[in-house]
């Protein structure tokens, strides 16, 4: 009786061990066109949410639902954070970066003044604290903008914006305009081009060619991937011990 006793507990101490084992962390990620899963027929432009996944060990599922041409607000109006916020669980992140879109305020149903931009970056932040996630706020990638060899920001006071919101909220905050910024200013308007999505005409997807200043190029997006990932480490968060060595 006693050894068969031992034997079930075994098998529930070993059960426990192999649940606790299975259990992986999701990192959300909700934004623009600048960070989305491209489809085939826009290759090569590739969202850097793409290789961003790459970084992390088997331990860590990411679940891009960034989506082409979105702001905050058209991405609450298509219920696609309804769903994220549906399906987060506790302990998971959640990487917020809008902007690029929220700009085009004379784009109906798209553009956002600044107050309901910071409402609604503080409404996705609280309430995946609700459900005791973990939110993280980026401020939007640089577009390719030079003027006389000199880089010069696009995105008018809406990284700022960002910033408010993260301190007001104390939420952690990767500057992605400020790291990017760096690295195109760093390569110069002329090699910098290789992290965009210009195509010579004749590319297979782009007959006529591309100009593309703000989206990426599959080079582009693994390193913009990687200032994210730098980002995780500088903030010294708990989901940097799940990067890959």
């Amino acid at each position: 009786m006693k050894s068969k006793l031992l034997l079930l507990a075994s098998a529930i101490v070993l059960m426990s061990f192999a649940l606790v084992e299975q259990k992986k962390i999701t990192i959300w990620m909700i934004g623009d066109s600048t960070m989305s899963i491209k489809s085939p027929g826009a290759y090569p432009e590739t969202g850097w949410g793409m290789p961003f996944s790459t970084f992390f060990n088997k331990k860590v599922v990411v679940e891009n639902k960034a989506m082409n041409g979105r702001s905050t607000l058209s991405f609450i109006n298509e219920k696609r954070w309804e769903y994220v916020i549906n399906n987060i669980k506790p302990d998971d992140y959640l990487i917020i970066e809008f902007g690029h879109n929220d700009e085009k305020i004379n784009k109906p149903g798209t553009g956002t003044l600044i107050p309901q931009y910071k409402a609604n970056l503080a409404r996705f932040v609280t309430e995946a604290r609700a459900k005791r996630a973990n939110p993280i706020l980026l401020t939007p990638i640089a577009r390719r903008n030079f003027v006389n060899g000199q880089l010069v920001d696009t995105h008018m006071d809406y990284p700022a914006a960002v910033k408010q919101v993260a301190d007001s909220l104390h939420v952690p905050l990767i500057d992605m305009l400020g790291k990017t910024s760096s690295l195109l200013s760093a390569l110069g308007e002329e090699k910098s081009i290789t992290l965009f999505n210009h195509v010579p005409p004749g590319t297979p997807n782009y007959p006529k060619g591309k100009k593309d200043d703000t989206h990426l190029s599959v080079e582009g997006a693994r390193r913009i991937a990687s200032l994210a990932v730098d980002g995780i480490k500088e903030l010294n968060l708990d989901i940097s011990k799940y990067l890959r060595k």
